[in-house]
């Protein structure tokens, strides 16, 4: 299989943003349970333009995270492997037994309880640190399974995106949401006109994402909408989708997300803090990453197949998908996010926070090992 450049950027961008993002996280928690830690703490929750430092972040720099999610996925439709609707629904299956199995996992321990709104928790996959940990493996990783599990984490972060607009909303305020809608209409057009100048996009961009974050619906969704609406054209490097993509790999791989996850997982640890793991939601997020992310990539994968909605290519075996189900399982960047929608309360929210790190940390773990395995007998089988 030949992999496009811009598959290898996007690829090798994650890969090293993952690797970033473990030290960030590693950082952010020594710093908060030290004798700095009420002023690192206060850092992220200082007041700015009317918002915390911390806000800012989250609506305002992850909607260009969300920007670039949007762009890759435009590409995956138009011109990668989801261009192909035969190999697309592998992970398009995949991707959806991915996120509904957790979910289910999760509202078996907190169905109908006040808890339950974290349903979407698990459902995400990092694309950054899945495939940070799948690129420790080297060269022995097939390309196949280095698409499979890019195609799948987009997808999956895009069921992401729709879970955060349809049930993470607060009140809305329909004037905003059509005005913001209007101006994502006119960008259609100029799209449709064919001018290819980035900057009245992202001007238009800029003023969608103020009235988004002014209508009840979480603002990042902007970024997904814009990456819709700048030009795609025949895919090439001079495209200005290609172009802005390219341009964003590194921001947002090396500023961004670490910046989000120095942020939001500054968490203070109490003598009581192995307290909350044995919490229903604690345990709904364990549950769902953990278990419910391999089975139901595993699971309906096979059915897939097993129906003929889709194939598993030729140099790959279930076992190989498991083990990229395991990496599914790390939830981190997206599911953290969603913890800061459901909830309100701050306990909860790093209980929440320690569950997502720990189930993400032993999924990616559990699915490094698992493929070293496997990959390294096919290897030896072989020769």
């Amino acid at each position: 299989m030949r992999l496009t450049r811009q598959f290898v950027d996007f690829f090798n961008s994650e890969k090293a943003g993952g690797l970033i993002l473990i030290v960030c996280t590693v950082v952010s928690l020594l710093a908060a349970n030290s004798s700095v830690g009420a002023g690192y703490l206060e850092l992220w929750n200082h007041p700015a333009g009317g918002h915390s430092v911390q806000h800012w972040i989250n609506d305002g720099l992850m909607t260009i995270f969300f920007l670039l999610i949007g762009l890759e996925l435009e590409r995956e439709i138009y011109a990668g492997e989801l261009s192909d609707f035969r190999n697309a629904t592998l992970p398009m299956v995949a991707a959806a037994g991915g996120m509904l199995v957790p979910a289910g996992l999760y509202l078996l321990f907190n169905f109908n309880t006040a808890t339950q709104s974290g349903a979407g928790i698990p459902m995400a996959t990092d694309i950054a640190f899945a495939i940070g940990i799948l690129s420790l493996l080297g060269s022995r990783v097939p390309a196949s399974l280095k698409v499979f599990l890019t195609a799948l984490a987009v997808i999956d972060d895009l069921g992401a995106i729709l879970i955060i607009a349809f049930f993470y909303t607060s009140t809305l305020v329909l004037s905003n949401i059509m005005i913001a809608l209007g101006i994502f209409g006119v960008l259609l057009i100029l799209n449709r006109l064919k001018i290819h100048t980035i900057f009245p996009y992202l001007v238009g961009g800029g003023f969608m994402w103020y009235f988004m974050e002014h209508s009840g619906i979480h603002a990042t969704i902007t970024g997904v909408l814009l990456a819709f609406a700048i030009p795609f054209g025949d895919g090439g490097e001079r495209s200005p989708s290609s172009r802005l993509q390219h341009f964003l790999h590194r921001p947002v791989a090396f500023i961004i997300l670490p910046l989000f996850a120095l942020a939001n997982t500054g968490i203070f640890l109490g003598s009581n803090w192995m307290h909350s793991i044995g919490d229903p939601s604690s345990i709904g997020i364990f549950a769902g990453l953990l278990f419910g992310k391999p089975l139901g990539i595993l699971l309906f994968s096979m059915a897939g197949a097993g129906l003929g909605i889709c194939s598993l290519p030729s140099d790959l075996t279930w076992k190989d998908i498991a083990g990229v189900g395991f990496l599914g399982g790390i939830g981190f960047t997206m599911s953290i996010f969603i913890t800061l929608l459901a909830y309100e309360h701050t306990a909860l929210i790093d209980s929440s926070k320690i569950a997502v790190l720990m189930a993400s940390t032993v999924a990616g773990i559990v699915g490094f090992l698992w493929l070293r395995k496997t990959l390294a007998k096919r290897m030896t089988s072989d020769k």
